[in-house]
């Protein structure tokens, strides 16, 4: 059976690949057919003295093809030349297919291997870069054109003294020249670099919405290899997640005065915070979306490690927290003043007053949950109803604290602003390494309700969604892991992308993903939903062999040569030569474990990049090289701008009714 009808020859990165004819067997199959026409046509010269007629010399060539026109002007005065010739060119066209029919035997009977019978994976070419998105196309000879569309206009119009047609016609070609420059020049992040073979070195953009998951160990050079540069070139909205604020004084200037966007630095745990942020701002009022958007920042604040409301102590005390929340609420919006909470803590904990008043207050507002909850505390028994407000005050410790407490009793700025301003916004979430641990349950707040309310509707118009934004919202969500099992994060990252929003997640290893007590567990989707990943060489064998997995198998065409005789002898009696197809994966764990990495001096300083893997999905795997801001001058100028002492300031937002 032909093998070129069967469709399970090779996977679809070779599919389109056909078994193609030797084409040598055709160049000398055309060979001896031209050779015979022209050992005929010299042939024929030579016996009637042709050369001497025109004057040439013996050895002169003619064309292949001339024994055909002569053979028709004078077969009848030459017949016996004709045929002389005719002989000697069929003789030479004889023995060059001839030997074309022995080779083509020869190749039938000899072995070839299949470079695919195992698997196709191979190493990207800047072709497949290209084609997954991550290097621009190559700009053809219409693209230059076009974009000098003006100048020729312009050249034209200063020649000719006027306008014409044809310098209309260029100055509408370049106008769709930059119409698709503006188009194709979207906001972009750095996802790694590749070096071809000559040595050129090429940065790796990924512009398009889907996500990007980054493994890379400590102190590997993520911050200034892929963090940094993406942040001195994205000029869309942003959120960073920024340990020790180094990302702050990296980016914040360059952002603020050349990307045009507003900054703002959120540092809860510090004295000097100019900007605060109240969550019970964020509650809308409105009787539909009131209680799911209260009890959703309830979740968080008694789940502060994502782990699920397990125990009884925990779902009777997200139900009081719930309906004391609600009550907060309704009774500042009477009064004219902000429910806090730290301002629910002091409620819970009053000495002033027996918690039992405040049930009974509760018991008889006209809000049903609020009223529930109370009935619930105060039908429990004594003992039973103390452990469960015990337990609900645990959840607001952390906002006793007088410092976190001002930063978070008013708001600077809404969620809703970080994507809908008329400049972009960039929040910079900054958590020193000693309040890290303890601020995590606000910090998981805060993001949760930036993916709920940004993502919250989506209209259809034409059969295409319609942007309900005025900026793109870049997530970067550095150690990402650090803030626990985030639910929402995991079930969002396979829609928000149609809401404009972008998350770049970083983690040391797979095993912080797939973590069971502070991950996600086996069944993670946050891999599944990134359509890129990248990876510096991991500490980890759980994530070398992830990254070997995803690089694919491929087929090695082993050569075997097995010889007979004896070693002494001055020929061998037989030699044989064989080739074995061998399955191997294009990158094994162990050398991905050996992958180069960054070179750093006594200092700990990188000082040379690293290699690195990037994979797109649907594409092969590229073997890359770790950028570095520093060494790029462009980059280095736009670091050293000094970021701003304060952050900017927002419009102030009415509160909903």
């Amino acid at each position: 059976m032909n093998p070129d009808k069967l469709n399970n020859a090779v996977g679809p990165q070779v599919r389109g690949a056909r078994q193609r004819k030797n084409p040598w067997l055709v160049v000398l199959g055309v060979a001896s057919l031209i050779g015979g026409l022209w050992a005929a046509t010299q042939m024929f010269a030579y016996d009637v003295a042709y050369h001497e007629a025109l004057g040439r010399h013996v050895g002169h060539l003619y064309a292949p093809w001339a024994i055909l026109d002569w053979a028709a002007k004078w077969g009848g005065d030459y017949p016996d030349v004709i045929m002389r010739a005719a002989s000697i060119g069929l003789l030479v066209a004889t023995v060059g297919l001839l030997t074309m029919a022995i080779t083509k035997v020869v190749l039938s009977n000899s072995s070839r291997a299949n470079a695919y019978l195992h698997g196709s994976a191979r190493w990207a070419q800047k072709a497949d870069i290209i084609a997954a998105g991550l290097l621009p196309a190559e700009p053809t000879l219409i693209d230059r054109i076009a974009g000098q569309g003006d100048r020729i206009a312009a050249l034209i119009k200063r020649k000719s003294g006027k306008d014409t047609l044809i310098t209309g016609l260029f100055e509408r070609i370049a106008a769709k020249a930059k119409a698709k420059a503006e188009k194709t020049s979207a906001p972009a992040v750095y996802v790694g670099a590749w070096q071809d073979k000559r040595g050129n070195y090429f940065y790796l953009q990924h512009s398009g919405p889907e996500h990007v998951l980054t493994y890379a160990p400590t102190r590997s050079g993520k911050g200034v290899g892929l963090v940094v540069p993406t942040l001195l070139s994205w000029n869309a909205s942003c959120v960073v997640l920024d340990l020790k604020g180094e990302l702050w004084a990296l980016t914040a200037g360059w952002r603020r005065g050349y990307a045009n966007n507003k900054v703002l630095r959120f540092e809860p745990a510090a004295t000097n915070c100019d900007v605060a942020w109240n969550p019970l701002d964020e509650i809308r009022a409105d009787a539909d979306h009131e209680v799911g958007d209260v009890q959703n920042l309830v979740a968080m604040i008694v789940d502060p490690d994502g782990k699920g409301l397990n125990s009884h102590w925990e779902k009777t005390a997200f139900a009081l927290l719930t309906g004391v929340i609600l009550y907060a609420l309704h009774r500042a919006r009477e009064k004219g003043t902000t429910a806090t909470l730290p301002g629910i803590d002091a409620m819970l904990a009053d000495p002033n007053r027996p918690i039992t008043d405040l049930w009974k207050e509760m018991v008889g507002s006209s809000h049903e949950v609020v009223a529930s909850a109370a009935r619930d505390m105060i039908d429990r028994p004594e003992e039973e109803a103390g452990s469960v407000l015990s337990t609900a005050k645990s959840y607001l410790a952390l906002y006793r604290d007088p410092v976190v407490a001002k930063n978070i009793s008013s708001s600077s700025f809404r969620i809703k602003q970080l994507m809908n301003e008329t400049d972009p916004v960039s929040l910079y979430i900054v958590t020193q390494p000693n309040d890290k641990a303890r601020l995590r349950p606000l910090v998981r707040i805060l993001v949760n309700a930036i993916v709920r309310l940004l993502a919250d509707k989506m209209d259809f118009e034409g059969g295409r969604p319609v942007a309900h934004y005025k900026h793109r919202l870049l997530m970067m969500m550095d150690e990402f892991p650090s803030l626990g099992r985030l639910e929402i994060m995991q079930e969002s990252l396979a829609f928000v992308a149609g809401y404009g929003i972008k998350c770049y997640i970083i983690c040391q290893d797979i095993n912080q993903l797939k973590s069971r007590e502070t991950g996600y567990g086996h069944d993670e989707a946050i891999t599944s939903n990134c359509h890129v990943q990248n990876a510096f060489p991991p500490n980890r064998v759980e994530t070398a062999e992830h990254l070997s997995r995803l690089t694919g198998q491929t087929t090695v065409v082993k050569e075997q040569i097995t010889t007979s005789g004896r070693r002494t002898a001055a020929m061998l009696g037989s030699v044989s030569r064989t080739w074995q197809e061998v399955q191997r994966p294009l990158l094994t764990a162990d050398e991905c474990l050996r992958m180069p990495g960054p070179k750093k001096n006594a200092d700990g300083d990188i000082e040379e990049p690293g290699d690195m893997v990037i994979y797109v999905a649907g594409y092969p795997a590229i073997y890359g090289k770790q950028p570095l801001y520093f060494k790029d001058p462009v980059f280095q100028k736009r670091a050293a701008i000094t970021a701003p002492a304060h952050s900017d300031r927002l419009p102030q937002q009415v509160q909903q009714p």
